[in-house]
């Protein structure tokens, strides 16, 4: 299987440039892996809402395959524990699931035919973060959910 994780636009922080590249890095000792950032979008400030959530939608539905498996990060999705999400990452795995797709919108969530094209839709807590700090700690999580399918010390119940 492989994985990509599609980001919505490019970020000016460093530390989160350094936190994708340290997990990136990692989930690849495991997986096939791509992080592919979406470029962000110019002058949306007079743009409706709907219309940049379109735009975007756009941007990642391009990057996506027909058999591709889709997973959005969206703080109203299902929530699993570490565990849980390293299970169902296995379980796809074992299904033959050949591409995976996780995608973390923009700053406005997702345009309605992004959630019609995708399968599941995940949440990594009932709090809200900026779309900057959940590629950190989705990354962390990706790479936590391998750890613990290999039975490493990393992971600690």
């Amino acid at each position: 299987m492989a994985i990509k994780l599609l980001l919505t636009g490019k970020t000016d922080k460093i530390f989160v440039k350094d936190g994708e590249e340290l997990y990136a890095g990692r989930i690849s000792r495991y997986i096939s892996f791509q992080l592919k950032t979406l470029p962000g979008l110019k002058k949306t400030g007079k743009m409706p809402v709907e219309s940049v959530k379109e735009k975007e939608g756009d941007l990642a539905l391009r990057e996506i395959n027909e058999n591709d498996f889709v997973i959005l990060l969206d703080e109203k999705g299902k929530q699993l524990s570490s565990v849980q999400f390293s299970e169902f990452i296995s379980k796809k795995m074992n299904e033959g699931v050949k591409n995976m797709v996780f995608i973390i919108g923009g700053a406005y969530g997702f345009h309605g035919k992004v959630r019609q094209r995708a399968q599941l839709t995940l949440s990594l807590s009932k709090m809200t973060f900026s779309h900057q700090i959940v590629r950190i700690i989705f990354l962390e999580q990706l790479y936590r959910a391998f750890t613990i399918m290999k039975g490493e010390p990393y992971h600690h119940e």
